[in-house]
């Protein structure tokens, strides 16, 4: 295992990149998001993303963190996920972690502690959230005004005025370039903006009205028809 650390600034986005080796993408503090190709992934420190090697993804953090990255030889790693999956940060794993980055390590400690990570990679079954942009120029408008702003309520047919587009060609492009209606993409975006104050520790009713509900109840209704669970159990230990 290769270890790379760093703390990343609010705001910072690394540009869309891929490596041959297998990562692990953990965040010691703070909260980091990895884009994916089949999702988009909210990292506290009790959550891990294994990025299998040659996996487009991009990585950021909207708050700020310590990042560790680490690097795993695809020839020489006993355990292998297919696809990007979450994993679960024990206790135990965070201290492994640590143990690993110390320079004080010696070579044959640092083996056996390798050998103890990969029993301890504990897949976590959760539904990545988020969405597709649209490439339509005008859907994309529309697309980048609502991800800065997930609380905006205006309608289609009002959205489809500022961007000079009629409501039926805006729903046209979001189904045709994201797999899924308006509405749909709509509550994706909304729910993966509340995967970070979530993983905050924010209470259900600040986030709610943050990302466009009325109602706490709204939201974790949404929460629970897209994911399947409460938004209170998704980072649950």
């Amino acid at each position: 295992m290769v270890f790379g650390a760093g703390v990343l600034p609010p705001g910072l986005w690394f540009d869309e990149h891929e490596h041959p080796q297998h990562q692990i993408a953990w965040a010691t503090q703070g909260v980091i998001t990895v884009e994916t190709p089949g999702g988009r992934w909210v990292l506290p420190p009790t959550r891990a993303l294994w990025i299998p090697g040659g996996v487009r993804h991009r990585t950021g953090t909207y708050e700020g963190a310590h990042m560790s990255g680490i690097y795993l030889e695809p020839d020489r790693t006993p355990v292998v996920f297919p696809a990007p999956t979450m994993l679960r940060v024990t206790a135990l794993l965070h201290e492994l972690f640590g143990h690993l980055t110390a320079v004080t390590t010696p070579d044959t400690q640092r083996r056996h502690a390798e050998t103890v990570i990969f029993d301890l990679l504990e897949p976590v079954d959760v539904i990545p959230i988020g969405a597709r942009l649209p490439e339509d120029p005008r859907a994309r408008r529309v697309a980048d005004a609502l991800i800065a702003d997930p609380a905006d309520q205006r309608t289609l047919a009002e959205l489809a005025a500022d961007a000079a587009a009629s409501p039926r060609t805006l729903a046209r492009a979001f189904l045709a370039e994201t797999g899924i209606t308006f509405g749909h993409w709509r509550t994706q975006i909304r729910l993966a903006a509340s995967l970070p104050l979530l993983a905050d520790g924010l209470p259900v009713s600040r986030i709610a009205a943050r990302v466009g509900y009325a109602t706490p109840s709204a939201y974790v209704a949404a929460f629970r028809r897209e994911v399947g669970i409460p938004p209170g159990r998704y980072f649950a230990r």
